[in-house]
């Protein structure tokens, strides 16, 4: 069996070991990044809609960080909300202070009903950066 070449952010939070998930798998030159909610260290929700998009972004962020890459390598964006038509809107008026400049990712979104107490999620794939020599 291949060992699954796990990417986690320097300080993960609680979900990862409470649902047994990797935050991020490194596979053929791509990054597959777990949908990334607004959770606090302990796994709880941010209450604050637009705050727990932010930190949605960040847990997001310092993942892909930790495996050398920027919301600039992504080229695939899900996200998945709840209430989309009251969400929306305000969810992207906010990923528009993380999503940096043109060209974009593609991108998917999705109303759902349920996340676990959450209001939004976002997962990604990224290209890892190309390695010297390889």
């Amino acid at each position: 069996m291949t060992t699954r070449d796990v990417v986690s952010p320097p300080n993960p939070h609680a979900l990862y070991d409470l649902h047994r998930y990797s935050p991020a798998i490194r596979a053929n030159g791509l990054l597959f990044v777990s949908g990334q909610v607004g959770s606090r260290p302990d796994g709880s929700p941010e209450p604050d809609f637009d705050e727990q998009v932010r930190l949605a972004f960040r847990n997001l962020n310092a993942i892909l960080a930790a495996a050398g890459c920027s919301f600039c390598d992504v080229i695939d964006v899900t996200v998945f909300m709840v209430n989309p038509d009251t969400h929306f809107e305000r969810a992207w008026a906010v990923a528009a202070e993380y999503w940096g400049e043109a060209p974009y990712p593609t991108a998917t979104a999705v109303g759902v009903t349920w996340l676990s107490g959450f209001q939004f999620e976002i997962k990604v794939i990224a290209k890892l950066p190309e390695v010297a020599g390889s």
